[in-house]
């Protein structure tokens, strides 16, 4: 019963720590991607930079959360 538990604890976290770690990478590729787009001064630029805020505030939201959990990890 414990080996269950511990292995399924073990697991779980894992699998949290790299969806953190994809989350955080993709904030950054979208992040780039906005500041390369708006450069440019076309109207499909604009309404692609438009889209990607769409996609980052959601990943800003998810960061924000991961880097309190993991704050409040390394306080306690």
């Amino acid at each position: 019963m414990i080996t269950t538990v511990t292995t399924t604890t073990v697991t779980t976290v894992g699998a949290a720590v790299s969806l953190g770690l994809i989350g955080v990478l993709a904030l950054l590729a979208l992040l780039i991607n906005k500041e390369i787009i708006s450069t440019s001064n076309h109207e499909w630029a604009r309404r692609l930079s438009k889209a990607i805020n769409v996609t980052l505030v959601p990943l800003m939201i998810a960061f924000a959360v991961t880097a309190t959990a993991k704050l409040f990890e390394i306080l306690m």
